[in-house]
């Protein structure tokens, strides 16, 4: 796990040369673990399928990819002490649709306790850390050869995967499992071979996991290699660009890299935000975290999670500073910060985008261009573009009918920018701003150059209506 990651806890299993008994042990597992899941499959719900050759469902039916509402979520809840219903409102109060467990939420009893608040008020909750999964996920090898050392039979470990969603089915919150946290290349094909139980054994439950960061060539054989061999039903990434020295410009590298990967495969690409102070990196304004929102958006971002929620206690190190809310559960400006745009930007906003498909990413003005970054040029329907630097979205319906929705951010995530675009006459009838106050695109215009002004990261969305045969 990276620095910008926090790790897990270490302790017995810790080491992959353990043997099978050794790692039964660890994961708090004795001999009669496989029979034990065996009679947990009764118990499974609506969530879980008996049939192994049950079809995997798209990722348009699987929990929080599917749906109008773009999900948005948050790693490091309340540790099990302030898994209440108050903090869990306080959550959904924010605009939050979902949680991964962590913060020392790492065993069924705490993981039933985060899904039986979850439940009351409306979130959806991904578990991370049953260690029936990650033992597998971290230490074993998905395999039917019996001489592969530290292996395991796919039969077992899809009823290990089934004892694992039995424990949770219940919950209506119960959205899926998080398999594992940036995974390197060696630990692929384990994190594929659960991923595809998952997907065929609990058909309705979404399998997650995410992946570093990185560069150039070598990321993207990374993320092409990851996409191939894991097949995931989408695909999420961490990259935190507000240094202790500057905005770290090469995270629009990354975002075209990842963009134009989950594309080709047709998954959703999700990303997490920058929302505490840690090592490096500092400690993130609301304009900032507005940014790093906008930005993802406009390449084609269909979730966003934030990093972290709860701020890490500080015996972890790191050197975290503050997050949403105190490690002692006071909220900080960042909770105000990040309510204010989950409820009156992203949850709307969101609706709109996440079933479009990007079509172009294009930065105007940005010079020197940072590396992987697509220039402006005219076409079909913008003509022109001039002003301060910012980052063109454009959108397509997933069948087209000429509609085109564009999102204008602003690439200065502290200071406002002043932008005039023009749009084509020949192809576009009509042009509205959305109002995400009321969800709709008001006083439909004829197409004249938009001009506007924005804040430091923030965006606005226009609906570019083309002409209809008569």
């Amino acid at each position: 796990m990276s620095e910008r990651r926090i790790p897990a806890p270490s302790g017995p299993g810790a080491s992959r040369g353990l043997n099978r008994r050794a790692l039964l042990q660890a994961a708090g597992m004795g001999a009669g673990v496989l029979a034990a899941g065996a009679a947990t499959v009764g118990r499974v719900v609506a969530a879980t399928n008996t049939s192994d050759s049950a079809a995997p469902a798209p990722a348009a039916d699987l929990p929080l990819t599917g749906g109008p509402d773009f999900p948005i979520g948050l790693y490091w809840p309340p540790h099990p002490y302030q898994t209440t219903l108050a903090r869990y409102r306080e959550i959904t109060d924010a605009g939050f649709t979902f949680l991964i467990t962590g913060n020392y939420q790492l065993d069924e009893a705490s993981a039933n306790q985060a899904l039986g608040m979850a439940d009351q008020v409306g979130l959806k909750v991904l578990v991370a850390g049953d260690p029936r999964v990650s033992v597998v996920a971290q230490h074993m090898t998905v395999t039917d050869d019996r001489s592969v050392p530290t292996s395991i039979t796919t039969a077992d470990a899809t009823e290990w995967i089934r004892s694992a969603t039995g424990s949770y089915a219940r919950h209506p919150s119960f959205a899926g499992l998080s398999l594992y946290d940036e995974p390197g290349t060696d630990r692929f094909p384990t994190v594929g071979a659960l991923t595809g139980i998952v997907r065929t054994a609990t058909p309705g439950l979404l399998p997650y996991a995410n992946i570093n960061r990185g560069n150039g060539a070598h990321y993207t054989r990374f993320v092409q290699s990851y996409l191939d061999t894991v097949k995931p039903a989408l695909i999420s990434f961490d990259r935190y660009p507000f240094l202790t020295e500057g905005l770290d410009t090469d995270y629009f590298e990354t975002w075209a890299i990842v963009r134009k990967a989950a594309m080709a495969a047709g998954v959703p690409a999700w990303t997490y935000i920058q929302s505490a102070g840690f090592n490096g990196h500092v400690t993130p304004t609301a304009a900032q975290m507005s940014w790093q929102v906008n930005v993802s958006l406009a390449y084609g971002c269909k979730g966003i999670q934030y990093f972290t929620y709860w701020t890490p206690d500080p015996a972890r190190g790191e050197g975290y500073t503050q997050a949403l809310i105190t490690a002692d559960g006071e909220r900080t400006p960042l909770y105000d910060a990040a309510t204010a745009l989950n409820t009156g930007w992203l949850q709307p906003v969101g609706r709109q985008l996440k079933p479009l498909v990007s079509e172009s990413v294009q930065h105007l003005n940005d010079a020197p261009a940072p590396t992987g970054t697509t220039p402006f040029a005219p076409g079909a329907h913008l003509t022109s573009a001039t002003g301060d630097p910012a980052i063109l979205g454009v959108f397509k319906g997933a069948t087209d009918d000429g509609t085109r929705h564009l999102l204008v951010v602003n690439r200065d995530p502290d200071s406002s920018a002043t932008l005039r675009i023009g749009l084509n006459a020949s192809t576009v009838e009509a042009v509205s701003r959305f109002d995400p106050s009321t969800a709709t695109y008001p006083r439909a215009s004829r197409p004249a150059d938009l001009s506007l002004t924005l804040d430091g990261g923030a965006a606005a969305l226009y609906r570019l209506s083309p002409h209809r045969s008569s």
